[in-house]
């Protein structure tokens, strides 16, 4: 399968309806007459005893001549055996509701509960060639694609996507499940047991081969060996010294999923000599395992000592632990490690759900390439090449192409760019005469070439949709943008109390205290100098009901005035009335 015609995705084609999309199919029904289901029309005659097991040629004919099931003696004569004839009573045959027994009603056994998935992050992110390809597209043709769905068709195929693993830590800093790559295939896994056997079971030539030395066979007469009833490895005799090495051993390699009992119970005795010599000359043979790029050369005896070996000197090199891993999206699906794959499983099933984490990753992508994103009715999210942006003809001075444009799409809501411009440019009517059979034929409307005037027209509406005035959906339908409603205006919010107070203008002073605070702080005449100073007081009244404000042009006007000596008469206290 070609990775870049998958990635590459044609948002003309794939957002074209299902029947629009592929070739017309053959036709499915060809081999059919249109009789086949008919049934042969029943016999018809007969009288209502014979439908109930009577003798004559009427009804559902009867198989056998014995009496009816569920009775003795059934039915002889037109139904006499089921209301009491001579049949017996047919109510009494079966068993009583009694006498059915418990487990009638009992409930089936629920399946047992999955097995909780691993715990580490997932996250499905789009290739980046195949968002470069779709950012292209969306620019060319200026229309407007809903992100979600995008987001769908970009899961529809794992060429279009990579999975990323990244590990989750607990308080401590630690991994709450650990992480693995195998260096050799680029292969994920959740332990280093379960790696380093992947590779000594696919990569074993790398590092060891395997040479097989006569030996002595093995003494006595075995007239039948043990065989795996699901492998058919041959294990040997059960009275061997070597048998349940052999058969701890198979279950650990091949069948460690399975309950040890349930894969002893598969074991079969075999009696067969050609099974027996086979096993004989099997064991005649001694297998070493050579080791493979080391310094000096190695013989090891058995395959524990192979792992043994691996462990201490490939596992740190081959086998590391990481804390992110990505892979590509077809080798996601076909992953060695069970867990690994279910996990990646879950995450893109609740994705194709509501891909809300994949269209997060796209709108990141699309951003860096120049798009832009809105919601049409407040809800479905599309990106275009240009926000809609409001076009006023009366107050933009705008050609004369550009507003037929806009208000025939006002007039004409969801018409496609074909309809506006056969509307607004039609095509000339051309005269069809009669040609030679031979001759080429002219081309159809939809193949001549366009018109200067829709030209024109066609480079006014491309100008119009990349400046967000018009808008070009992925179904082909036109609409312009829309009006914005007035911004609704805010209310002033209540001041509390002290500031509005402190905010408040000074009360006025009443004339009265105003001229008797001027006569206290002007100058004394030369020829009142020898007349006693008033002591001015205000009550306290006043003080606390009436704010006494002085005037600027006195507190800017700052004259010492020295007080006259004191008289020998005593001084006179004026008192200001309360003002109302």
């Amino acid at each position: 399968m070609n990775s870049i015609l998958e990635t590459d995705l044609d948002l003309e084609k794939l957002f074209l309806p299902s029947w629009a999309q592929e070739q017309p199919p053959t036709n499915r029904f060809e081999k059919y007459t249109g009789t086949e289901g008919d049934q042969p029309e029943r016999r018809r005659g007969g009288s209502r005893g014979d439908s109930f097991g009577g003798g004559g040629g009427g009804g559902r004919p009867r198989t056998g001549s014995g009496p009816r099931p569920g009775g003795p003696g059934g039915g002889g004569s037109g139904g006499g055996a089921r209301f009491g004839g001579g049949g017996g009573d047919r109510r009494q045959s079966g068993p009583r509701r009694d006498d059915r027994g418990g487990d009638r009603f009992q409930r089936p056994e629920r399946p047992p509960a999955p097995a909780p998935l691993v715990e580490l992050a997932v996250s499905i992110v789009p290739v980046e060639h195949g968002v470069e390809s779709l950012a292209r597209q969306i620019r060319v043709t200026g229309r407007a694609y809903p992100l979600f769905q995008i987001a769908q068709l970009v899961l529809d195929k794992p060429e279009r996507y990579n999975v990323t693993l990244a590990i989750r830590k607990n308080a401590d800093g630690t991994p709450k499940q650990p992480l693995f790559s195998c260096a050799l295939d680029d292969t994920p896994w959740l332990s280093e047991d379960e790696a380093v056997a992947h590779i000594l079971k696919n990569h074993f030539a790398t590092f060891y081969t395997a040479e097989r030395t006569p030996t002595e066979p093995p003494k006595g007469v075995y007239t039948f060996v043990a065989q795996c009833g699901v492998s058919g490895v041959i294990l040997g005799p059960p009275n061997h010294h070597d048998y349940q090495n052999q058969l701890h051993k198979l279950h650990n390699e091949r069948f460690s999923r399975m309950p040890f009992e349930a894969f002893k119970a598969r074991v079969k005795i075999v009696r067969e000599e050609a099974v027996v010599k086979k096993w004989v000359e099997d064991q005649s043979f001694k297998t070493e395992y050579v080791c493979l790029n080391v310094p000096e050369p190695l013989r090891l005896g058995s395959l524990e000592d192979v792992e043994k070996h691996f462990r201490a000197v490939h596992k740190d090199a081959i086998v590391k632990a990481v804390d992110t891993y990505t892979i590509a999206g077809v080798p996601s699906r076909t992953l060695k490690s069970h867990e690994l794959q279910r996990l990646i499983r879950a995450e893109w099933e609740q994705q194709k759900h509501f891909p809300l984490p994949l269209a997060t990753s796209l709108s990141r992508s699309f951003a860096s390439h120049g798009l832009h994103f809105f919601k049409v009715n407040k809800t479905v999210t599309h990106v275009a090449v240009a926000r809609p942006q409001y076009l006023d003809l009366d107050a933009s001075p705008v050609s004369e192409n550009i507003k037929r444009i806009v208000t025939y799409i006002n007039e004409h809501p969801k018409c496609s760019r074909r309809k506006m411009v056969e509307a607004l440019a039609p095509a000339p009517k051309v005269t069809v005469l009669e040609v030679a059979p031979d001759a080429p034929k002219a081309p159809t409307p939809d193949q001549a070439e366009p018109t200067p005037e829709q030209t024109a027209l066609i480079a006014d509406l491309h100008w119009l949709v990349h400046q967000g005035h018009v808008l070009e959906f992925a179904d082909g339908k036109l609409e312009t943008a829309k009006k914005p409603a007035p911004k609704p205006v805010k209310e002033p919010k209540a001041q509390p109390k002290a500031e509005a107070a402190a905010a408040a203008p000074a009360a006025p002073v009443t004339e009265s205290v105003a001229d008797i605070i001027a006569e206290a702080t002007a100058a004394p005449k030369p020829a009142e100098a020898a007349l006693p100073v008033a002591d001015v007081s205000v009550a306290p009244d006043l003080a606390d009901e009436v704010p006494v404000t002085v005037p600027e042009a006195v507190v800017a006007v700052e004259t010492p005035v020295t007080p006259a000596a004191p008289a020998e008469a005593p001084n006179q206290n004026v008192s200001v009335p309360p003002v109302s």
